[in-house]
């Protein structure tokens, strides 16, 4: 795009108060460690899992739809990819966690784990070095992904070689399997061992289902303020919103019965080393935030959803989309607070000062990547032409 365009100009401007937002952020967070150090990295925690989410969700969604095709990829393929390029940023990022792992994680205390049976049989996963070399694996495998995959949709773009075709699907399949394993242990490390006696085996589905959805919102927040430019605006039409529509309505109820299936489970089990995760969500005002979560992060949106005229209007759709995308930080809190503060409900300006400090870099990145490269893929732009050509 040009330097001069209104998009290019307000893209531009977008980065540039991101990052002020992010670092004066930065600066708080900072007094924030010197002033209540465990509180910081409690924090930073929610904030990172927060902001690795959209691109996380970017890489798995990009890879989901190599291998099955749709227009509604290719509208939104280069935001994706612009998300995917944050992540080495985000490894950096999590380098708080792992210097306040004694702050985070009770496992990582020898004292502890000495006169605690079930940490002892844990230990051989539940220990310093191996959660250390785990993170750097999974961002390793995560970057190596997200890199090779933008490499050949490049080189498909300027070659149109079937060859790359063929290798990103290959990688792709081969990727998404590596993304599911990898989240759900990385779920496991950086949540769940919050709390090492307590566990369940869909924890990781509902990090994945979220990471999903938030990348969905994404999108269609984005997509509704590029639609008024062009390129775009020549480009992406109702039907595109509509299947992202649907798409977030599919992510939404796949959200709903993964917690409520969770929760069932250990509901009706009711063994005294699971039950207690749920009974600290569900009272001393945690339950306001459960409540919150079950009527706006579902219930509303799935009504809301339900109307092709909404899923069809950028507008309606954009605005759902910021409501969900915000309510996946309380879904994140209610995950990972309460493992901290067993007794009344507490939150910190630290809460907010972190998130927001996180996601100003994140989303000044993100846009210097979206102002870093054409925002329709020529793949894309192929198909269309494809599908207006007049039928002989």
């Amino acid at each position: 795009m040009s330097a001069t365009t209104p998009l290019a100009h307000n893209l531009e401007r977008l980065q540039r108060t991101a990052f002020r937002v992010g670092g004066g952020a930065a600066v708080l967070c900072l007094v924030g460690l010197f002033v209540d150090r465990d509180q910081f990295f409690r924090s930073w925690l929610i904030g990172f899992l927060f902001w690795l989410a959209p691109a996380l969700g970017s890489l798995a969604i990009v890879m989901l739809h190599n291998m099955t095709g749709g227009a509604w990829g290719f509208t939104i393929k280069r935001l994706l990819e612009a998300a995917m390029r944050t992540l080495p940023a985000l490894a950096a990022l999590a380098l708080p966690i792992l210097l306040g792992i004694g702050s985070l994680y009770e496992w990582s205390h020898a004292d502890v784990v000495a006169n605690d049976e079930i940490l002892q049989r844990k230990e051989a996963y539940l220990n310093v070095p191996f959660f250390i070399v785990r993170t750097v694996l999974y961002f390793a495998i995560w970057i190596f992904l997200a890199r090779k995959l933008i490499r050949l949709a490049e080189r498909y773009d300027r070659t149109l070689n079937p060859k790359a075709l063929r290798r990103i699907g290959f990688l792709s399949g081969f990727g998404l399997v590596l993304y599911f394993l990898t989240m759900s242990f990385a779920s496991f490390d950086w949540g769940m061992s919050l709390e090492p006696h307590w566990f369940s085996t869909i924890y990781g589905v509902h990090f994945i289902i979220g990471q999903g959805l938030s990348t969905l919102c994404l999108a269609v927040i984005v997509c509704s303020r590029l639609v008024r430019h062009d390129p775009f605006s020549r480009w992406i039409e109702k039907s595109h919103f509509h299947d992202l529509g649907n798409l977030m309505l599919a992510f939404v109820m796949l959200w709903a019965y993964i917690s409520f299936s969770q929760f069932l489970i250990v509901w009706s089990g009711n063994l005294p080393e699971e039950t207690p995760y749920y009974l600290t969500r569900t009272q001393n005002g945690w339950q306001v935030m459960a409540l919150v979560l079950v009527v706006c992060h579902f219930a509303a949106p799935f009504f809301i959803l339900l109307s092709r005229r909404n899923k069809r209007t950028a507008t309606t759709l954009a605005r759902l989309a910021t409501v969900l995308f915000l309510l996946r930080f309380v879904d994140y809190v209610w995950l990972i607070a309460p493992s901290f503060h067993h007794g009344e409900m507490h939150l910190s300006w630290l809460d907010v000062a972190a998130p927001v400090a996180i996601g100003g870099i994140w989303i000044g990145l993100f846009t210097r990547n979206l102002r870093g490269r054409p925002l329709i893929s020529l793949h894309g732009k192929l198909l269309k032409q494809l599908e207006e050509a007049p039928q002989s």
